[in-house]
C-alpha cells in the first residue's frame, strides 16, 4: 500500500513537471493568463510555487502538538482498560486452576465456555477501542488538513502563489530555501489556534 502511494506521487509528479514544460515553453504571449490585482488593472500572472515543510509544521504548530498529546491520552486510556480486563480474567483463570481436579465435568464444560466467551469479549473490545482511536485520528488528520488549507487561502490572498506544496524529502528532490513559507505558516496557524 505504502508502495502504490509512492509510485502514484511520483507519477503525479512527473505529470506536473511535464504540465509546467509544457506551460512554460510555450512561445506566445497571448496565452498568458491574467488576473486581475485590486485596483482592476489586468496583468500577466506570474507560475509561483511556494512549499512547506511537513515535517517543522507537525514540531512546531501548538494545534498538532496538542492534537497528539489527546491522542496519546486516549491511547493509554484504550491500554489501561484492556490491561484491567486482562487483570480480572487472569483472575478469575487462576480461580479456576485452583479448583482444577475438583471441578466436574459439567463444571469444566462451563468454564471453557466462558473461557471462550471471556476471550472473545476482550478481543471485540480491543478492536473497538482500535478502530475509536484509528478514528479520532484520521478526524485530527483532517482537522487539522482543514485548519491548514483555510489559513493558506487567507496567507495567499496578497502572495499570489499558483500552488503551495507540503515538501517531504520521498517526493522531491530539490527544493530552493526562497519559497519556503514554512515559518510564517506556522506563526499563523499558532496565532490562529492561540486566539480560539
Amino acid at each position: 500500500m505504502k508502495q502504490l502511494s509512492l509510485v502514484l506521487s511520483v507519477i503525479a509528479t512527473l505529470v506536473s513537471g511535464f504540465l509546467l514544460v509544457k506551460h512554460f515553453s510555450k512561445g506566445d504571449t497571448a496565452a498568458t493568463p491574467s488576473h486581475t490585482d485590486g485596483s482592476g488593472k489586468t496583468a500577466a500572472a506570474e507560475f509561483r510555487i511556494a512549499y512547506f515543510d511537513i515535517d517543522s509544521l507537525q514540531n512546531k504548530y501548538e494545534f498538532f502538538k496538542d492534537a497528539l498529546a489527546q491522542l496519546k491520552v486516549k491511547e493509554e486510556s484504550m491500554n489501561n482498560e484492556l490491561s484491567v480486563l486482562e487483570r480480572s480474567y487472569q483472575k478469575k483463570i487462576n480461580e479456576w486452576q485452583q479448583k482444577g481436579a475438583s471441578m466436574s465435568q459439567s463444571e469444566a464444560d462451563a468454564v471453557q465456555r466462558e473461557y471462550a466467551q471471556m476471550q472473545q469479549n476482550y478481543q471485540q473490545r480491543r478492536l473497538t477501542l482500535e478502530q475509536q482511536l484509528e478514528n479520532l485520528k484520521m478526524d485530527y488528520k483532517k482537522n487539522i488538513k482543514t485548519k491548514i488549507e483555510e489559513y493558506l487561502k487567507e496567507f495567499n490572498k496578497d502572495k499570489g502563489y499558483s500552488y503551495i506544496i507540503s515538501y517531504e524529502p520521498e517526493l522531491m528532490f530539490y527544493k530552493d530555501t526562497i519559497y519556503n513559507i514554512t515559518d510564517q505558516l506556522i506563526q499563523g496557524l499558532n496565532t490562529a489556534y492561540k486566539k480560539k
